[in-house]
């Protein structure tokens, strides 16, 4: 056959078998908890939004929002379409962890899942479960290494506590991708999804850019530096930090004043 309109004419997609394909958003935000006392400086937490499902399989359990590919958009589209219809939370961009095709994460049959991660601003949290999510919720999120070298994920909310334990696979391009041992109470292979999403996080939050996205557009540095130790879960000399970050932002003429608290200088990011 000398020509690809002829090639093409007889040629049938429908001979060879597909899969389905999906797409998954790990959406993270920042929260501030007041202390109790106003000598300390209020506590944040990294917080991830989950959705119970509403239908099988794994009914009632906890999810990354998400769904099907629809014709005629794109992967990205699908993502962003999915997590607004399950959790009425709108990112304002998200970015992309990887793509998980093992044959069984799925029960199915043959589905491949786009992953994406993304960071939420205060503004986009009034999140409520809705389509076929039965309830949307944000959890606090711990991720360590344990003494054995296992990782645990741990996932709270109210009295609801998710407790998966990973193995760590291999890591190219500055990712991590990770094996479920006990997925803990979460949904298909979301747990695995959840960590890869956290260590590509935790990889850009290193340059810094990524950390803005948290925070208004007016922000002390003490806040910028518990963004940067909360995401990353490490903890940085005050000192040591701001001369870091002294090339990525610009002082305002402004201050935050708080009952208790000397004032504080506000900061923009350097354009």
């Amino acid at each position: 056959m000398d020509n690809e309109k002829e090639f093409l004419a007889g040629y049938r997609l429908e001979d060879y078998e597909r899969p389905s394909v999906t797409a998954d958003v790990a959406a993270f935000r920042i929260s501030t908890e007041e202390s109790e006392s106003y000598r300390k400086n209020p506590e944040n937490k990294l917080r991830l939004l989950l959705i119970r499902r509403g239908g099988h399989p794994f009914k009632d359990m906890w999810a990354l929002p998400g769904g099907f590919l629809q014709k005629g958009e794109t992967v990205e589209q699908c993502a962003l379409r999915e997590i607004f219809e399950e959790t009425n939370v709108q990112p304002v961009s998200i970015m992309p962890v990887g793509v998980f095709s093992e044959p069984e994460r799925d029960p199915r049959g043959w589905i491949i899942s786009h992953a994406y991660v993304s960071v939420i601003g205060e503004d986009s949290v009034k999140q409520i479960g809705q389509d076929d999510a039965a309830d949307a919720q944000w959890f606090c999120v711990s991720f360590d290494c344990t003494e054995n070298g296992e990782y645990a994920l741990t996932l709270t909310h109210g009295d609801t506590e998710l407790r998966a334990v990973l193995a760590a696979e291999r890591s190219s391009f500055g990712r991590t991708s990770y094996r479920i041992l006990d997925r803990g109470g979460l949904a298909f292979d979301h747990a695995a999804i959840i960590a890869a999403a956290l260590s590509a996080l935790r990889t850009e939050a290193k340059n810094y850019d990524t950390i803005f996205d948290f925070l208004p557009e007016k922000f002390t540095l003490t806040a910028l530096q518990k963004v940067q130790e909360t995401i990353m879960n490490v903890s940085i000399l005050p000192a040591n930090f701001r001369r870091m970050v002294s090339g990525y932002v610009e002082e305002t003429d402004e201050f935050a004043r708080g009952e208790g608290h000397r004032p504080a200088r506000l900061y923009t990011r350097k354009k």
